[in-house]
């Protein structure tokens, strides 16, 4: 073989290469695939396809390892050139390997002495460790033993003491009467001591698992070990188990004589016996659940029709000795006309029986909740209240109104579902079912915190009066019927007398009560609304409304002045309702009621301007007629048209259009607001009328006589009854306006230095004066300045402040000083008018100086 044949070291460089599979396969003259899956026998050997000799054979295995030897030598050949090449590296691994193991000897000799310390450390420990917990065991059965013994002793000392006290519970009174009260206290007493060891008796003979140990007893509730089996405590267990029975007995006859005679100290007695028994909260729970049941039981039965079918056909029907097989078989729930009264009065019966049977359960539960707030139990401080509280989720006094709401309102919906009879009678008759929980309240306000009352209602009044909340909107929806064809009755005959009956007669009936009370207030203020709104959608507002050109009154104006005195009667006697019902009341019915107002004043507005306007206009003529007319040209006594005109006018109101107006005291105070106006408007006009001369002065004076005689009897009989109603009107309740008519009449006639004068001119406003002095000096009136009308300055008057129009006469005066028209005078009618504007500044010092004492005088009591 030659030496430089190439070596093929794939198949032994292979994983699965197998030295035994590859000797087979030379041996069989096959090829050696490693990669190949092994045959059934596990060989990877690839047979040849034909025979070969047996000489061919052994060349090819002579061949194969001449092959092999060949690459031993080229193996260890590389191996050596490797090992020279790193021979430094390997001589560097060899030295680190020598260091390593001495360091490995080291740790090793270190694991060596900590092995032999752990097995000195064993034998120090799990010897004794294994003697104490032996002796832990020991300890453990001693003190088990230790804590029967202890138990037992006790259970045999509180046995004996049990038996004395049992002796106590049963000895009969043999004293004198005198001394009863205080045998039967003793006895209390005696019976919650004989609980109080009782319990402590069951809690040292009881399993673990039955009663639960004391929390300051030593041994834990899983090793305790109860004293059942022992002889000892075994024979004392009936008698105690017998006790229990005699103290729980006691002890809930006691509950039930507190409750019955609401004695709180032998309740409290029972419930200390309760409490030394462990069964409080049990207690306070089922005395809950008996309370409530009975309420609940006798309220199904008060409401319960077939009872009441039932109390009344034994009530009517004859004693007979065949019994009516119709009878058995057919109950009626519904009364017919003949048994109505009987039914109704059954049941009206029952529910005052059921108002006492309430009154008598809630007044014990609130007994109940008292005592046990109040009562601390003596050695722990415990509150009963919070102990008898664990079964409960809410105060007794809580659950039991809660209970009872529910129970009203559950049996009440049911039977009115089912009979008509039922719902129409509490429906109809609502504030006498009512007032039933009125009284109901009432006698439980003794003993209980509950307040029913107009100005303040308890949480638990109101949740009572809820649960009947279905009969109250019943009866309210028919109360809104009858307000509602009352109201359709007035829009139709124009007369409130129906609606104020009907709405006093329904906050009447519910005046006793609160809340009642404000829900038919809410109805009555619905129904007043549509009372506005379909009495306003009436008022006519056409021309002929508010046309005064006469001969009398128009269908318009009739029509609304039915319409007023319908507002104005129903607003009036509403007013008078504030002072029969409660504030809260009249809190709800305000609103209407100034609504009502508002549309009577919002309807009679349009004609009272139409009455102003005409009147002012007539007024306005004034300025027609000749005043500067000299005396001897004028007729004496004769009144100017324009005046006749406007006591026409008056005449046609007073006569015509006020008497169609029932609306009493409100037409007293129109008449007198026109009276006002007429006058304020005449003496306004009449003071700047010019020119003025002596005869002017004279027709005036007679105008103004005219208009105050046609005022005096507008004023006294503009209500049209002849004198008696409107009699007590006069023309001076006009006030200042009727006085500055008086005072106007002298004012003409005075002189000129008289005019700066305040005793010559009482009564007059400053600005009357300012313009009788204008209408005197050649000084332009301020509307001829302005361009003015008359009647526009009346106007602008009329709606500004009087110091304003100081200002402007003031304003005029300065202005006509600064003109040509001032400076082209001569020199006599410069000092005449000088003289009159000195006098106009006077009268104006003197109203601002007054003005601001007034104002002052004002500010000083504010």
């Amino acid at each position: 073989m030659s030496s430089d044949a190439p070596v093929d070291y794939d198949i032994f460089a292979h994983p699965s290469f197998d030295s035994n599979e590859y000797a087979n396969a030379i041996l069989a003259r096959e090829s050696y695939n490693p990669s190949a899956p092994k045959a059934k026998g596990g060989s990877s050997v690839v047979r040849a396809g034909g025979s070969l000799s047996s000489e061919a054979g052994k060349e090819d295995i002579s061949l194969a390892i001449a092959k092999l030897n060949f690459a031993i030598d080229d193996v260890a050949k590389q191996l050596q050139n490797v090992v020279i090449t790193h021979h430094e590296a390997l001589l560097a691994q060899a030295s680190t390997v020598t260091d390593l193991e001495r360091s490995l000897g080291s740790v090793r000799h270190g694991l060596n002495q900590v092995e032999t310390s752990l097995d000195r450390l064993k034998s120090k420990i799990q010897i004794p460790h294994a003697t104490l917990a032996a002796h832990v065991v020991r300890l453990q059965r001693l003190q088990m033993a230790t804590d029967v013994l202890r138990r037992t002793s006790r259970f045999v000392i509180i046995a004996r003491r049990l038996e004395l006290q049992m002796v106590e519970v049963d000895a009969e009174p043999t004293h004198a009467n005198g001394t009863s009260e205080v045998l039967e206290g003793d006895k209390e007493r005696a019976i919650a001591k004989a609980a109080l060891s009782i319990a402590e008796l069951v809690s040292l003979y009881s399993s673990p698992s039955e009663t639960p140990p004391e929390p300051d007893s030593e041994p834990s509730s899983s090793t305790r070990v109860p004293l059942n089996q022992v002889r000892a405590v075994a024979r004392y267990v009936p008698a105690v188990e017998t006790a229990r029975l005699k103290v729980t007995t006691e002890m809930e006859t006691m509950v039930s004589n507190g409750l019955r005679d609401l004695d709180q100290s032998l309740l409290a007695s029972s419930l200390q016996t309760a409490y030394n028994l462990g069964v409080l909260p049990k207690l306070v729970q089922n005395l809950m659940a008996d309370l409530t049941g009975a309420v609940d039981d006798r309220i199904r039965a008060a409401f319960d029709v077939s009872r009441i079918s039932r109390e009344t056909e034994v009530k009517q029907t004859p004693a007979s000795s065949v019994p009516s097989l119709m009878h058995k078989s057919r109950m009626r729930t519904e009364p017919s006309n003949v048994t109505a009264p009987q039914w109704t009065q059954a049941l009206w019966s029952r529910l005052e029986q059921l108002v006492e049977d309430m009154s008598s359960c809630c007044v014990k539960v609130y007994t109940l909740e008292k005592v046990l707030q109040r009562k601390r139990d003596p050695a722990t401080g415990v509150v009963f209240l919070d102990e008898g509280m664990k079964l409960l989720e809410n105060k007794p006094s809580s659950t039991f109104w809660m209970s009872l709401s529910q129970a009203i309102e559950k049996h009440t919906r049911e039977n009115a579902r089912n009979s008509t009879f039922l719902q129409q009678t509490l429906s109809t008759s609502y504030p006498r079912f009512l007032r039933l929980f009125h009284d109901f309240f009432a006698k439980i306000a003794v003993h209980t915190d509950t307040v029913y009352t107009l100005s303040q209602q308890s949480p638990e009044t109101v949740l009572i009066l809820r649960s009947i909340s279905q009969f109250e909107t019943l009866y309210l929806s028919r109360s809104t019927v009858r307000l509602n064809e009352a109201v359709s009755a007035v829009v139709a005959n124009k007369d409130a007398t129906q609606i104020i009956r009907t709405l006093a007669n329904e906050l009447d009936k519910a005046r006793f009560d609160p809340l009642l009370a404000r829900s038919v207030a809410r109805n009555v203020v619905g129904s007043l609304d549509n009372l506005i709104t379909r009495l306003d959608a009436q008022v006519i507002k056409d021309r002929l409304a508010t046309s005064l050109q006469g001969p009398g009154a128009t269908i318009q104006q009739i029509g609304n002045a039915q319409v007023i005195s319908t507002l104005y009667q129903t607003w009036l006697r509403l007013c008078r309702l504030q002072d029969e019902f409660h504030e809260s009341v009249w809190v709800i019915l305000e609103p209407s009621t100034r609504m009502i107002q508002a549309a009577y004043q919002r309807a009679a507005e349009p004609l009272l301007s139409a009455i102003r306007r005409e009147t002012a206009a007539i007024i306005a003529r004034l300025h027609r007629v000749d005043y500067g007319k000299p005396f001897e040209a004028t007729v004496g006594g004769a009144s100017s048209v324009y005046m006749d005109d406007l006591l026409s006018k008056l005449n046609l109101v007073r006569t015509e259009i006020l008497p169609r107006f029932d609306i009493g005291e409100l037409r007293n105070e129109w008449i007198i607001s026109t009276t006002k106006h007429v006058l304020r408007h005449f003496v306004l006009h009449a003071s700047i009328a010019s020119p003025l001369g002596e005869g002017g002065k004279l027709q005036l004076t007679s105008d103004m006589a005219q208009l105050e005689f046609a005022l005096n009897q507008f004023v006294s009989t503009g209500d049209g009854s002849g004198g008696k109603r409107g009699s007590g009107l006069k023309v001076e309740m006009a006030g200042d306006d009727f006085r500055a008519l008086r005072g106007f009449r002298p004012l003409l006639f005075a002189e000129p230095a008289d005019l700066s004068s305040p005793q010559h001119t009482v009564g007059l406003p400053p600005l009357i004066v300012l313009h009788h002095i204008l209408v005197l000096s050649p000084v332009p009136m301020p509307h001829t300045t302005h361009g003015w009308t008359e009647a526009e300055y009346v106007r602008w008057v009329d709606t500004h402040s009087p110091s304003e129009a100081w200002d402007l006469i003031e304003a005029c005066l300065m202005r006509w000083e600064k003109s040509p028209s001032a400076a082209a005078l001569e020199n006599v009618d410069k000092e005449n008018a000088d003289e009159y504007i000195a006098l106009a500044r006077v009268v104006l010092t003197h109203a601002r100086d007054l003005a601001s004492y007034s104002a002052t005088l004002v500010n000083g009591r504010k």
